[in-house]
């Protein structure tokens, strides 16, 4: 038996449960050149939100009462591609279900020996690359800057507030609870951590940057990030990887107009898609890979067991559930 979650119906606002639903067939059989793929970890992130909309934007949308696709990690389980064994571990854009079907073209090989196989849909996978791309190319911190980094205790956030530690900066993440601001500070070693939820966000946001910010990972957008504009330096960047806080709106908010201050102080902004850099990923690849091995960056992933309950995990991300990488585990490791 083959278990599927598909798109029910697009959310309007919030995502409920009622906008999924389960659905079987039995295993796929594969043809010549094709793998068969068992699903360990489904990865779980907030761009497939948008991608529930039904609006075409750098990527195809869901359609209604098709499976939904996303990260996931598995193990080959039969194969007539000569390029992949029975047993080897792969990770690719697939569809949310137990079993599925590659031509091999979607999915690479991943080394259970380099680190945990989970870690390629997070630290070591597409958001990490995301963090490295973004922060390195479009943050270029130095050291003695000073850098922010909005949903900080995210899976890209986290790793984008490591890196620039790594550059030599003083770092400040933005998160929503205590538990995650003792998490940046305790065990990723950011500098100070503040809570967006606080009486007066702004004054904290002061405190903590006294000399301005130099560098600004912005993945929530909204108030939060309105109120760091106020904070820029001459010839800062600011990192518009997501807007998280967005994503669920139904009708599009309003914020002060900056344009006059990327002027005046000379303030590049850019958005980015981690897709920009596919022909540098094995770049990126190989240096998270070192930093990991070595120590220099950590993670954390919140696991939500049985493929049922991946509706469950996906709505929490907007709720701030999670801390690190938030996976979906299928089945237990073979």
């Amino acid at each position: 038996m083959n278990r599927m979650i598909v798109l029910a119906s697009r959310p309007i606002g919030m995502p409920t449960k009622e906008n999924f639903r389960m659905e079987y067939s039995s295993i796929p059989e594969i043809s010549d050149g094709q793998v068969l793929i068992k699903s360990i970890y489904l990865s779980v992130d907030p761009y497939m939100r948008g991608r529930m909309s039904g609006i075409k934007t750098y990527i195809d949308p869901f359609e209604v009462d098709k499976p939904l696709v996303g990260g996931v990690v598995g193990k080959i389980v039969d194969s007539k591609n000569p390029s992949f064994k029975v047993g080897e571990f792969v990770e690719g854009r697939l569809p949310w279900a137990d079993y599925s079907i590659s031509s091999g073209k979607n999915i690479r090989k991943i080394d259970p020996k380099l680190a945990p196989i989970s870690t390629a849909l997070g630290v070591a996978g597409m958001p990490g690359l995301t963090a490295y791309f973004g922060m390195v190319d479009i943050g270029k911190p130095k050291a003695g800057e000073t850098v922010v980094v909005s949903g900080a205790a995210g899976a890209v956030g986290s790793v984008a507030g490591q890196i620039a530690k790594l550059k030599g900066c003083r770092v400040v993440g933005i998160s929503g609870s205590q538990e995650k601001i003792d998490f940046l500070i305790n065990e990723l070693g950011f500098d100070a951590a503040i809570n967006y939820k606080s009486n007066n966000l702004f004054s904290a946001l002061k405190e903590a940057c006294p000399n301005g910010v130099d560098v600004y990972f912005d993945n929530v957008g909204g108030e939060v990030s309105d109120l760091m504009m106020k904070l820029m330096n001459f010839h800062s960047r600011i990192v518009l990887c997501g807007q998280i806080s967005q994503y669920n709106n139904t009708e599009i908010e309003y914020g002060p107009r900056f344009q006059g201050k990327l002027v005046t102080h000379s303030i590049l902004m850019q958005g980015f898609i981690v897709s920009n850099y596919v022909k540098r990923f094995n770049e990126g690849y190989e240096q998270l890979g070192k930093w990991i091995q070595e120590g220099k960056i950590k993670y954390r992933e919140t696991i939500t067991d049985g493929l049922e309950n991946a509706p469950d995990a996906f709505i929490g991300l907007f709720k701030g559930e999670n801390i690190g990488k938030q996976l979906v585990r299928v089945v237990k490791e073979d």
